[in-house]
């Protein structure tokens, strides 16, 4: 009997854990059977050996997890689509800059009739590799420079250096990334960095250096983080016009705060999804692990999306939060929410509603936001699978409030101060998908439920990010 190659049409693409991996059709199958012997697909089959060549600096132990399926296949067809399965799970732990399959008949003394071996045929990354691209982020681009040190201690660690320059934020971050063996969604990430950013709607200037630590794991159909963050925060104020309510909040500060984060991903796009649904839910308590602050912080995400007719999607999402003070201390210009602009309520200034003082936005402890979109093809889209696909025109209604609550008037007053004043507005735009990782919008907004010291941006507003209302 002859041999069996299976090979993928293209290398997956190796970035650890923020890259999700899809499938590859197998390219091509040669079997060349012996005259007069039963055809290989409709036997029953036995993998007797795997074997992974190429291996250098990686602890062969440590792949065994990965490959371990490709034993429990039953047939050709079986061993083929594991063989293919195991090949995407080596490539996630990017560590690999190639693997191929080779499938073969049993040699050998021990070797069965129905035996075969699969082999791994794999290219190590080299021990440091470089990238430079831009990166957009909400209504914000950046050039950011990342050296990586893949597979430091041959179990698929990391360690990963980055530096970003933006518009508005400059940071540097160090950051080593542990897998557990044959569970690559549960890892555990130690993380050191310092950003500082200007926020001009608030006249301020905030520099941040601190030290986190994450634990990521699945459980049931969520994702789940755990994370511990200690940050000395420096607030300042960008020139001399800033409020006395900015002045008053410079200064240097310590966090200590522990987060757990909840998600339920089912979209089939993170950037336009046409289906699916999303839920995500975080709480963070600072406070109790020592630090200046104190507070308890709840915060949601909804979103759920359906496809209509003539290939138009309707979209609903709705965000939400709430910060608690503790222990009478009051809260941090830096812990409070912001609302309004492109990438949340469109016809807004970036983050410009809500509590200010002397034309400086001060965040709210409080907020709701909601939007309603239709999307639909561009009227003169030149044809499937090409450059329109890309564009979708959308007809949007976004609303919201922001706002300070007394917390001891009780929830219902809560809920009266929160259904006051709300702000709203509708418009159309055209919205631009750049891959999977982020989008461009141009809408025409009227902004309707304006109110006093709120900044419009009636007409044309352009937005560009990742995470839109």
């Amino acid at each position: 009997m002859g041999t069996v190659h299976a090979r993928s049409l293209d290398p997956l693409p190796m970035q650890g854990p923020e890259l999700g991996i899809q499938a590859d059709d197998i390219e091509a199958i040669e079997i060349e059977p012996e005259p007069k012997q039963e055809v290989l697909e409709n036997r029953d089959v036995v993998v007797q050996q795997v074997h992974i060549d190429g291996l250098g600096r990686t602890k062969e132990d440590f792949l065994t997890y990965e490959i371990a399926e490709v034993f429990r296949a039953k047939n050709l067809i079986d061993v083929m689509q594991k063989s293919h399965e195991a090949r995407k799970r080596l490539l996630r732990l990017g560590i690999f800059r190639k693997v191929e399959v080779v499938i073969d008949t049993s040699r050998g003394e021990d070797a069965l009739p129905n035996g075969l071996d699969v082999t791994f045929e794999v290219t190590e990354l080299k021990r440091l590799t470089a990238s430079y691209n831009t990166m957009v982020g909400n209504n914000e681009g950046s050039m950011v420079l990342v050296m990586k040190s893949p597979n430091v201690f041959g179990r698929a660690e990391k360690l990963t250096f980055q530096f970003s320059y933006g518009t508005k934020e400059t940071s540097y971050s160090l950051c080593f990334f542990k897998p557990q063996p044959g569970h690559f969604e549960r890892n555990v990430s130690v993380n050191m960095y310092k950003v500082t950013g200007q926020f001009p709607w608030s006249s301020l200037r905030e520099t941040d250096r601190g030290v986190s630590t994450e634990l990521s794991f699945p459980l049931w159909k969520t994702s789940q983080t755990l994370k511990w963050e200690g940050v000395w925060r420096e607030l300042g104020c960008l020139g001399n016009t800033a409020s006395f309510n900015i002045r008053e909040e410079s200064g240097h500060s310590l966090k200590s705060s522990l987060s757990h984060a909840m998600v339920i991903d089912t979209r089939n796009s993170s950037i336009l999804p046409s289906s699916g649904g999303l839920l995500k839910i975080h709480q963070e308590l600072a406070g109790y692990t020592g630090g200046d602050a104190s507070f308890l912080k709840e915060d949601f995400e909804i979103q759920l999306n359906k496809s209509l007719f003539w290939d138009s999607v309707l979209s609903a999402s709705l965000w939400g939060g709430l910060l608690l003070p503790i222990d009478d201390k009051p809260t941090s210009i830096a812990d409070r929410f912001y609302l309004g602009g492109p990438t949340s309520i469109r016809g807004f200034s970036m983050y410009s509603m809500g509590p200010q003082s002397h034309g400086d936005y001060l965040g709210g402890e409080a907020y709701w936001a909601g939007g309603l979109h239709l999307y639909t093809p561009l009227p003169f889209r030149p044809g499937r699978g090409g450059f329109g696909d890309l564009f979708r025109t959308h007809f949007f209604l976004n609303a919201g409030n922001l706002c300070n609550l007394n917390y001891g008037e009780g929830p219902q007053a809560h809920l009266k101060k929160l259904a006051e004043c709300i702000r709203w507005s509708y418009g159309l735009g055209i919205v631009l998908r750049l891959g999977n990782i982020a989008r461009l919008e141009l809408n025409y907004c009227i902004p309707v439920g304006v109110q006093s010291g709120d900044r419009i941006r009636d007409g044309f507003q352009f937005g560009a990010g990742i995470r839109f209302l």
